[in-house]
């Protein structure tokens, strides 16, 4: 500080002293921050008393007066304290400082920031004009303070002696524009209006873009029609507009309109015109090629910033090849040339493949080869494209570049590299890059917690909804349906409801995203009289939301209920996707409708041009294997052209379990382990098919095979949502703080159908297991989680418990003949399907 002042101290040689002849003024504009300066900075050396070294140094002119020092020195400052050093010379050195000198010090507050400082200034200058008050009132509008900023307008209209002139009324019209103010804007219209000053073009513009950035085109566009005169921000402020709105023919009606009124093209005209030509169809080709024809004649082809635009265009379209094509033809592109490039490459992941990404790589190392500076609009789409490539390593040196670059606060690099972490399973270098971000704004939250859903973390992705919330943060559609998502996968309906009365108080009730994950968490809750409420709630039905009604149907056991919504969807003339043909394929399985079900599988390549996927065939060897034709079944799976997979030949040797035919199960059980040989499924399904065949001796067997080779069978894992929280179970737990009761509990329901399972026709358990096991199966997680929900829920509640595996056949015949002799409704989800269990029948048929 010291220095700074010295340097330019030596600049002026003042032929009297510069102090003042009375006391200084008392005061913020007296004392300024004169703590920081120095006691013989008061006064301005002179000559004489200039060292020898100082004076080889002094070669600047002196100053003519001390305003123009002063002026010189408020110029130089660069920080808060420079400006703050200054003042407080002025009110010591300075005694009758010019408006203009007050001005220029005024002017240096709003620069440098903060701005109380200024508002003590303005309010302590014996005089103040226009000028004091448009340089405050376009400060608080920059600094995001609309409310501040037109209060100092309010005070410049009334202030005496001062008279708002054309650039108040501008500076406070930017203020209602950068805050979408519309309502004060209007009134600082008519107050231009009444001050005869709307006619005029400087202030014409402004209104223009006010009411363009504020979304009244229609009020924009009469202002623009009513202007007195119109120059080239007039033009611009109006196509501008109508792009942001997206009114296309609107922005070409104006682009005529500006060429027949011999108005000269510019860049940022033509730059507008441009954006607005991105889009699909042939229409919107043919525009994009005439504007692009324009650019050629106006002779802007060189201009870098209609390149990049023009190459963001094509990119949009679809067109890459005519993207690349102009890309090449630029002689020396530059970062943002490179940037629209590389982000069109990248832009839509379903229409490019592994090569396109690949050149949006190599493109980024052309950049570096050139030795050009990439920018913080570069990273985010070079990370998108590591993504999208599912390269990791190199991923993680473009996140080097970015600490290089000091830009690992930048909340869109933030995002793309949280998303690219948390895709490739990274969940803590995803959660460091989420706490590195400055900004945390709603889209940096929203990619954490669809990040946390996608990788199976969901109570931790509720746990950051909350934290959102919690934060101040206004989460958006997309942010609850994440959270709706979690809360469908965890099955919680009570805070899936509180989460959905949410996004009602919120506003957000008619999005149709949203609306599709209240149907999927409900129905993965297990109501699905909620979740066709829900669906004849929305207004607006799509794709998504077809597919979730008939999956909820589907997974639930109503088989005809959901290929009858099917129907009304293909009336209804809404296309269906590969999501749509599983769910119905899903519900011909477990309803036993094989006729129907193959020919819906025809029809996906047929009828609609699909290609059946993994999943599509692993549903049709289920459908004929638990018709009993396994014969059928397994000709499909070595026909198929996923006969390598084990997923296909699991779903096979199921069906075998069911219909107990071990020898084929046991060739299916061998090829599974052939090629999967680490995965419990298929020892596990071998080991209940010999159980439930009873050979107990086979099944040992097994298990020692498994302990032997070292695989582990996943545990099972029940749970239910209580008023009190979530409660899990693993079998035979006594961990829960009301274990005594539960299992007093369950051991009263099994002594009361102890008569029902004798009698019972269908029971599973043989002689040959041992009473140790039989109790041992009296302990399975779902019935301990049943156990709990009849001593808490009453007895209109039906209890819903869910399961990560599928339930075995002995606590399915188990549940039956608990739902009748209590008299309860049991809703058991597992990993397969839902039952439900009334009056001793179950909603599958036992087709399971």
């Amino acid at each position: 500080m010291l220095s700074f002042l010295r340097n330019t101290e030596r600049r002026y040689v003042p032929s009297s002293s510069f102090r003042p002849a009375g006391p200084a003024r008392r005061g913020l504009y007296a004392t300024g921050a004169s703590s920081s300066m120095p006691s013989h900075a008061a006064s301005t050396p002179t000559t004489s008393t200039t060292s020898a070294p100082a004076q080889r140094h002094a070669t600047p002119p002196p100053f003519p007066s001390k305003d123009a020092y002063y002026l010189h020195l408020l110029r130089s400052c660069s920080t808060p304290r420079h400006a703050a050093a200054v003042h407080a010379h002025i009110a010591r050195a300075h005694p009758c400082p010019s408006l203009f000198l007050r001005n220029t010090l005024l002017a240096a507050y709003c620069r440098l920031g903060p701005l109380h400082p200024a508002r003590r200034l303005l309010d302590e200058m014996p005089r103040v004009n226009a000028v004091s008050f448009n340089l405050l009132i376009d400060a608080y509008s920059r600094d995001g303070q609309p409310d501040a900023s037109l209060e100092t307008f309010k005070r410049a209209r009334h202030a005496a002696g001062v008279k708002a002139d054309r650039f108040t009324y501008t500076a406070a019209l930017t203020t209602c524009s950068r805050a979408g103010r519309l309502r004060e804007g209007k009134a600082v219209h008519a107050l231009a209006i009444l001050e005869g000053l709307a006619g005029g073009v400087f202030v014409s513009n402004s209104l223009v873009s006010m009411y363009a950035r504020c979304g009244d085109m229609r009020e924009a566009r009469r202002v623009f029609d009513a202007a007195e005169e119109r120059d080239d921000v007039s033009w611009n402020s109006l196509v501008s507009g109508y792009v942001r709105a997206g009114a296309r023919d609107e922005v070409l009606e104006v682009f005529a309109l500006m060429r027949r009124c011999g108005m000269g093209l510019n860049s940022f005209a033509l730059g507008s015109v441009v954006k607005c030509c991105s889009g699909s169809g042939d229409s919107v080709r043919d525009i994009a090629a005439a504007v692009h024809g324009c650019v050629v004649k106006a002779g802007l082809d060189s201009d870098m910033f209609l390149l990049s635009a023009m190459v963001d265009m094509y990119a949009k379209k679809g067109a890459l090849a005519e993207a690349v094509a102009l890309f090449k033809s630029v002689p020396d592109p530059n970062v943002v040339v490179f940037n629209a490039m590389i982000a069109g490459l990248c832009r839509d992941e379903a229409a490019v493949g592994k090569g396109v990404v690949r050149e949006a790589l190599s493109l980024y190392s052309q950049v570096q080869s050139r030795g050009t500076e990439p920018t913080e609009f570069t990273f985010p789409s070079i990370i998108r494209a590591c993504n999208l490539a599912g390269d990791l390593e190199f991923g993680k040196q473009i996140h080097g570049q970015v600490l290089k670059h000091c830009f690992q606060g930048d909340d869109f690099i933030g995002s793309a590299l949280i998303d690219l972490y948390l895709n490739s399973g990274c969940m803590e270098d995803g959660f460091r890059c989420f706490r590195s971000v400055l900004k945390q704004d709603v889209v940096t939250w929203t990619a954490m917690i669809s990040g946390c859903v996608q990788n199976e973390l969901f109570e931790r992705a509720l746990t950051l909804f909350h934290e959102l919330l919690g934060a101040g943060l206004k989460p958006d559609p997309f942010t609850i349906s994440s959270a709706m998502n979690a809360c469908a996968s965890l099955a919680v309906a009570r805070t899936g409801e509180q989460i959905q009365c949410f996004a009602t108080k919120s506003g957000f009730g008619r999005f149709t995203a949203l609306g599709n994950s209240c149907i999927h968490m409900y129905a993965r809750s297990g109501d699905v009289d909620a979740a066709i409420r829900r669906f004849q709630e929305m207004e607006l039905h799509d794709v998504v939301s077809w597919s979730a009604i008939i999956s909820t149907h589907a997974q639930h056991g109503c088989a005809r209920e959901a290929l009858q919504f099917f129907n009304e969807m293909v009336d209804a003339k809404v296309v269906p996707n590969e999501i749509t043909f599983l769910a119905v394929l899903t519900a011909c399985s477990h309803g036993g409708l094989v006729d129907e079900g193959l020919r819906y599988y025809e029809i996906i390549k047929k009828e609609y041009g699909l290609s059946p996927t993994i999943k599509h065939c692993t549903c049709v060897v289920d459908l004929l294997g638990r018709a009993g034709r396994l014969a059928d079944a397994e000709a499909f799976v070595r026909d198929s052209i996923f006969h390598d997979e084990p997923i296909i030949w699991r779903s096979l040797l199921a069906s075998c379990r069911i219909h107990r035919d071990m020898e084929r199960g046991q060739l299916v059980a061998d090829r599974i382990m052939e090629l999967e040989p680490a995965s419990s499924a298929s020892y596990v399904n071998l080991y209940n098919m010999y159980l439930d065949a009873g050979h107990l001796s086979l099944a040992s067997k097994i298990r020692d095979l498994m302990k032997e080779r070292g695989v582990k069978k996943e545990p099972g894992l029940s749970w239910i949502e209580l008023k009190s929280g979530v409660h899990s179970f693993v079998a035979g737990d006594k961990s829960h703080p009301e274990s005594n009761a539960v299992y007093t509990k369950l051991a009263d329901m099994l002594s009361k159908i102890d008569k029902l399972r004798t009698n019972d026709t269908i029971s599973i358990v043989s002689d040959e297991i041992t009473g140790k096991e039989q109790t041992w199966m009296n302990c399975h997680s779902e019935k301990l989680a049943v156990a709990l929900g009849m001593i808490h829920l009453p007895q209109s509640a039906p209890i819903r418990v869910m399961k990560n595996l599928r339930v075995c056949r002995d606590c399915h015949l188990t549940m039956k003949l608990i739902s009748k002799s209590e008299s309860r409704e049991i809703i058991l989800r597992d990993a397969i399907r839902f039952h439900h269990f009334r009056d001793g029948s179950c909603s599958c048929g036992d087709y399971w």
